[in-house]
């Protein structure tokens, strides 16, 4: 027999997939103004200043992968989609770009690295990932594709979210008998690999709720 919450639809998956999505805009906006506060001189933290490329390559990251976090969770709200189409279709493209530059311009950051190989080649795979999803998620949109684009961006937005996640381990670096030197290099890694894997449960643990 049919329950009543059958048939009128459990609302709780959905609310609580609004309420994760809300904290992720929440978080993506403090880390974002912290990315575009770049644009009035704030100094780096060690390891990123003491990149060789750091001038103009570390501003120019940091202020538009921080402008994608503050346009890119919302572009995953439906009610956003349904009534207002070509706001989200402006911002997606706006998004895109945005991470196109951020991304070539972590290239050029990862290969100049001060801090090591673990550094480099996690921070360059990183760069290469994010670009390659978008990418991709670009050209479903292009193809019609929305049932792939929307895959794509979830990976391409939860490598965003790695500005997120990296500045959640640095407080690490406080431990004893760690140091700023020995945790930077492993967020390279831990910054953006479990937001992969993260995003890919979601995509594969059958449909989700709309939002």
């Amino acid at each position: 027999m049919t329950t009543a919450s059958e048939a009128l639809g459990d609302g709780r998956p959905a609310a609580r997939a609004g309420r994760a999505l809300w904290l992720i805009a929440a978080l993506s906006i403090a880390v974002g103004l912290y990315g575009l506060s770049y644009l009035v001189g704030r100094p780096a933290p060690p390891g990123p200043a003491a990149n060789a490329a750091y001038y103009p390559w570390l501003p120019i990251h940091a202020v538009c992968a921080g402008a994608a976090l503050l346009i890119g969770p919302w572009q995953f709200f439906a009610a956003i989609r349904r009534r207002w189409p070509a706001v989200h279709h402006w911002t997606g493209r706006t998004y895109v770009t945005l991470c196109a530059i951020a991304g070539s311009a972590g290239l050029i950051l990862a290969w100049n690295t001060s801090s090591g190989p673990v550094a480099r080649y996690g921070f360059l795979t990183l760069a290469i990932v994010w670009l390659g999803c978008t990418g991709m998620a670009y050209a479903c949109a292009l193809r019609r594709d929305f049932v792939a684009h929307r895959a794509w961006m979830t990976r391409s937005f939860a490598l965003t979210f790695a500005a997120v996640t990296l500045r959640a381990y640095l407080p690490f670096s406080a431990l004893p008998h760690l140091s700023f030197a020995i945790v930077y290099p492993l967020t390279a890694w831990v910054s953006w690999i479990p937001n992969l894997a993260v995003a890919e449960w979601w995509l594969r643990s059958g449909p989700r709720p709309r939002i």
